[in-house]
């Protein structure tokens, strides 16, 4: 458990929606990890994030109503944690999808209720809807709350940097796939799990499509001039246009990229390097 004093306030971004953002700042959270309370006289918390006291305590005393629900976009352990401190101070209900066993998930959260694709979890008229979103993680789920249009994003979509991809339990193709299938709904707003509201989510998506084409254009382009390279050879490569503080993270989504490729026939590994076909 995490012992630190937050000053944050809970910031009400729709009906209904107030959020919460943890005291978790660093490099790969931005400002820190968003928890939301959706509800009004019965409440549902969104990722209440790692486990910090104090944090939990303000999500208790923000919900207008009693908390129910602990609803979660993925088990990574900035988002999922907090959720047996809060479930032993309020009795609610564990929702979401079980953690893979890749090393790198919070395995101490027990769900208590494993959601299906399209299933509702919450209170009437402030029901989410479960989105299931693999890419990012095989277990993400994103939350569609119909009575704001808002969509609760997790890591699936953030605002202010980009999903890392981390295979093997994230994938690539999964994660575009899921991206045009958001694109499809009625949506007004993106709340992500790390930064402010997206107000134009179509927009957003796009970009956010268009951006992963261009990175696997530019994989394929590196690694066919490269003739034969290993993925550490490969990122500097291809992530010229970021900071080198940030190849380590890069280079999950590098080979992310490169095993969709693999897959599609365009790029063969043999040991630790790679080559491009065609």
């Amino acid at each position: 458990m995490e012992t630190v004093v937050s000053t944050a306030v809970s910031v009400a971004v729709a009906r209904g929606v107030l959020r919460l953002t943890a005291p978790n700042p660093s490099l790969m959270t931005g400002p820190g990890t968003n928890s939301y309370v959706v509800g009004e006289s019965e409440c549902a918390v969104l990722d209440p994030g790692p486990d910090i006291e104090v944090h939990v305590e303000r999500l208790v005393a923000a919900a207008p109503g009693p908390i129910r629900w602990i609803v979660l976009t993925h088990t990574h352990p900035d988002h999922s944690p907090a959720a047996m401190r809060l479930k032993a101070a309020t009795g609610a209900m564990i929702v979401g999808r079980a953690a893979p066993e890749d090393g790198r998930q919070d395995t101490a959260t027990r769900i208590d209720r494993l959601v299906r694709d399209e299933e509702f979890v919450g209170a009437r008229g402030h029901e989410l809807q479960a989105i299931t979103t693999p890419g990012h993680a095989s277990n993400h789920v994103c939350w569609l709350h119909a009575a704001s249009g808002f969509l609760f994003s997790g890591d699936h979509i953030l605002n202010g940097s980009t999903t890392v991809i981390l295979p093997p339990d994230g994938d690539m193709a999964a994660y575009l796939l899921a991206l045009e299938r958001l694109r499809r709904l009625p949506l007004n707003a993106i709340a992500p799990g790390h930064g402010d509201v997206i107000r134009d989510p179509v927009a957003a998506i796009d970009a956010l499509i268009a951006h992963r084409l261009r990175r696997e254009a530019k994989v394929f382009e590196r690694l066919h001039a490269a003739g034969e390279v290993t993925l550490d050879e490969l990122v500097a490569r291809v992530y010229d246009d970021v900071s080198p503080a940030l190849h380590g993270w890069a280079r999950f989504s590098l080979e992310a990229h490169l095993i969709k490729l693999e897959r599609e026939r365009r790029a063969r590994r043999a040991g630790d390097r790679w080559t491009a076909i065609g």
